[in-house]
C-alpha cells in the first residue's frame, strides 16, 4: 500500500512532465516537411533594386524576423509571384518550423485562385501543407481561422470540382471577415474570394461589385498595399466596368515595379478602355521583365508571363495600325 501511495504522489509529476513535452512540440519533423517538396532559392525579382513589391503589414504570432519574412512572402502572393512566394514561405518553415502560417502560405501559393486550377501535384502540396499546419498547436485563432478557410477548397479535392471548392473558400473567408472585421488582409482575402467563385454567367456582376466595395473601403488605409490594388483591377476587369479600375490599373506598376506581373496587369483596364499608348508602354516593360526573370530562373523557352504581355502587346500596336 505504501508503495502504491507512493506511485500516486508521482503521477502528478508524471503528468506535468507528459503535459509539457506535448506543449514543446510545436513543429512538425524534417521527414514531414520534406513530404512538401518545397521549391526554395534565392527570390527572383526583376526592376528597380531593393524589390519593390509594396507594402504589407501582417500581424502574426511568429517572432519578428519571421514577420518581416512573411510580409515579402505575402506581397509576392497578392502580384501571383506563386513560385517567389512559395520559396519565400519557404525560407521561413526552414528558419521556425513551428509557424503555422508559413504552411498556409505554401497552400495559398499553390492555389491560384484567377488562373487555371491547380494541377494535382499542387493539390497534393496544398492539402499536406495545411495538415501540417493543422498539426501545429502554437497559433492564433485568427490564424487556425485563415488555415481553415483554404483548407476548405483542399478538402474532398478528388471529389468535388474546383467552382464548389472555391465557393466553400469564399464562405470561409465572409466568416473570417466578418469574425475580425479589422483585420485588412482577411477583407482582401475575401474580396479574392468573391472574384474567384463569381458565376461567369452573372452579368449582374454581383460578386465583382461586392468585392469592390471591399477593396474601395480598404484602400484609403492602405494605399500601397499590392493586393488591394491589384485584385481592384481583376474585379472590375469587364466591359462597363473597367472605368472604376483606371485609377488602380495608373497605380500599380509603381508601387510594385519587382514583378513582372504588376507590370502587365494595368494594361487589361487600358486595353477595355481603349487606351492603346499606355497599353504598349505597359508590355513592353512587362515583357522585359518577364524575359529578365525567365532568364534569371532558368526557365527554358519563354515563360507564360512574357507571352501574354506580347499577346497584349500585338494588340495594342494593332490598334494603333502599327
Amino acid at each position: 500500500m505504501k508503495y502504491f501511495s507512493g506511485h500516486l504522489l508521482l503521477l502528478p509529476v508524471i503528468l506535468f512532465a507528459l503535459l509539457s513535452c506535448k506543449e514543446k512540440k510545436t513543429a512538425p519533423s524534417k521527414e514531414l516537411i520534406s513530404q512538401l517538396d518545397l521549391k526554395r532559392g534565392n527570390i527572383i525579382t526583376c526592376g528597380p533594386p531593393g524589390q519593390q513589391l509594396g507594402k504589407v503589414d501582417f500581424e502574426m504570432s511568429c517572432d519578428q524576423q519571421t514577420k518581416q519574412d512573411f510580409n515579402t512572402a505575402l506581397a509576392l502572393l497578392h502580384s501571383f509571384e506563386y513560385d517567389e512566394s512559395e520559396k519565400a514561405f519557404s525560407k521561413i518553415i526552414d528558419a521556425s518550423p513551428g509557424c503555422a502560417m508559413a504552411y498556409w502560405g505554401v497552400a495559398m501559393s499553390n492555389f491560384h485562385p484567377l488562373w487555371m486550377p491547380p494541377s494535382e501535384a499542387e493539390l497534393q502540396k496544398g492539402a499536406k501543407a495545411i495538415e501540417i499546419a493543422n498539426l501545429i498547436d502554437n497559433k492564433s485563432e485568427r490564424e487556425s481561422g485563415y488555415i481553415n478557410a483554404i483548407g476548405a477548397y483542399y478538402k474532398d479535392r478528388g471529389k468535388t470540382d474546383h467552382r464548389t471548392r472555391c465557393l466553400r473558400f469564399e464562405k470561409a473567408m465572409e466568416e473570417l471577415y466578418k469574425r475580425y472585421p479589422e483585420d485588412k488582409e482577411a477583407g482582401i482575402f475575401y474580396a479574392l474570394a468573391l472574384d474567384a467563385s463569381a458565376d461567369p454567367s452573372d452579368k449582374t456582376f454581383a460578386n465583382q461589385k461586392k468585392a469592390g466595395a471591399i477593396l474601395s473601403a480598404l484602400y484609403p488605409a492602405g494605399p500601397d498595399h499590392p493586393g488591394i490594388i491589384h485584385y481592384i483591377i481583376h474585379t472590375y476587369d469587364y466591359p462597363g466596368l473597367a472605368d472604376l479600375a483606371l485609377p488602380a490599373a495608373r497605380k500599380y506598376a509603381k508601387i510594385a515595379p519587382s514583378s513582372a506581373h504588376a507590370l502587365h496587369m494595368p494594361s487589361h483596364i487600358f486595353t477595355r478602355l481603349g487606351l492603346w499608348d499606355e497599353c504598349i508602354e505597359s508590355n513592353k516593360v512587362s515583357v522585359s521583365s518577364a524575359k529578365c526573370y525567365a532568364e534569371s530562373a532558368g526557365i527554358k523557352g519563354h515563360w507564360d508571363e512574357e507571352l501574354h504581355g506580347l499577346d497584349y502587346l500585338v494588340y495594342a500596336y494593332l490598334q494603333k495600325r502599327r
